[in-house]
């Protein structure tokens, strides 16, 4: 969409990811990221940790179920999707705002690991049934049956 707002987030998970399947069967895996910035204090010569940011983020069907597979709590990951603001009230009748990601794409962070890739097979195709064959009924087969087949 060409007005939505993307953003990418370089973080840890904070716990394995969530797999749950709707009723139509489709994946979606929702997944929790907390980015800490640091910052350097120069009056004390250490670096220090920001407050973090926790953003939660779902993704849908054979993605969903990839990121599911291969991921794992404390995993540093960079995700990368769309912002989306989800108003909603709370028992109280207090009106909120939570911020989620629907994702696009996710990845390992490299910067503190190494990487072992492998490319997504796709799933199958189910086989057509058999087409049955022509009723003779005790008969040979008409030429035109025998072309068909």
């Amino acid at each position: 969409m060409a007005n939505d707002t993307t953003i990418t987030v370089i973080g840890n998970l904070t716990d394995d990811p969530e797999l749950r399947y709707t009723r139509a069967g489709d994946a979606v895996c929702k997944i929790r990221v907390a980015s800490t910035p640091r910052y350097f204090d120069k009056a004390t010569g250490e670096y220090r940790d920001g407050d973090p940011l926790y953003l939660a983020g779902s993704a849908w069907r054979d993605f969903a179920e990839r990121i599911a597979e291969s991921l794992h709590r404390g995993d540093r990951v960079v995700v990368a999707g769309m912002l989306r603001q989800r108003p909603y009230v709370t028992a109280d009748g207090d009106k909120r705002t939570s911020w989620e990601m629907d994702i696009s794409d996710v990845g390992a962070s490299m910067r503190f690991a190494a990487v072992s890739v492998s490319r997504a097979r796709a799933k199958p195709e189910p086989e057509p049934e058999p087409e049955p064959e022509p009723e003779t009924r005790g008969r040979a087969p008409r030429a035109k049956d025998r072309r068909a087949g």
